[in-house]
């Protein structure tokens, strides 16, 4: 098997979790008013987005694979507005405090998924340039946002009844989202100059 056929695997198959997942957690964010569990809810829909692009753009020359790594830099960005727009009602208009055990327990989920997805993306994340950096960088991202919402629903259970902790995530989410956007431009940018060399 080729490497291109490889890379469409994988990415075919961390769309087909992202996917699946972004319907429970979006189902369970707006069931208890979390702010985290949506702005990871909006992540994997656009993560099953990414991966799909990805998909359709492995037997592009480079300068095309180029500037589709930068769309996909701006779609990162997607998550980051949402979760922000988010935070900002939660904190305005409607400061509930979210259930944590519905918000740890599709947190836990979220992380096998995401942690799952990591795994299959790691094996080809040198393949493709920048196409499936993005998608590596954004499950690895994940699963970091995902253990930061499992600790979320902990705290708020044992420790601090409050809407802070789960708004404090959501930020982080956000801010860490823009940060992988960043790091997916500057490489699909440095790739644009190397194809026009």
């Amino acid at each position: 098997m080729d490497a291109t056929t490889s890379v469409r695997r994988a990415v075919l198959a961390v769309a087909a979790l992202n996917l699946g997942y972004f319907g429970i957690e979006f189902a369970v964010a707006l069931a208890i008013g979390s702010v985290s569990l949506f702005a990871d809810s909006v992540d994997f829909l656009e993560d099953a987005s990414v991966n799909l692009l990805i998909a359709l753009a492995l037997r592009w020359s480079a300068a095309r694979r180029a500037q589709l790594g930068k769309v996909l830099a701006l779609i990162l960005l997607a998550p980051a507005l949402a979760g922000l727009w988010t935070a900002g009602e939660k904190l305005f208009v409607t400061p509930v405090v979210p259930a944590p055990l519905p918000l740890t327990v599709a947190g836990l989920g979220a992380l096998v998924v995401n942690l799952g997805c990591a795994l299959i993306l790691a094996r080809v994340r040198d393949h493709q340039g920048s196409l499936t950096k993005a998608a590596f960088l954004s499950a690895r991202n994940d699963a970091f946002a995902n253990i930061a919402i499992v600790a979320v629903g902990l705290v708020t259970a044992f420790l601090w009844r409050s809407i802070w902790p789960d708004l404090i995530v959501g930020v982080g989410i956000a801010l860490m989202n823009a940060d992988a956007a960043r790091e997916v431009w500057e490489a699909a940018h440095e790739e644009h100059k190397a194809a026009k060399a």
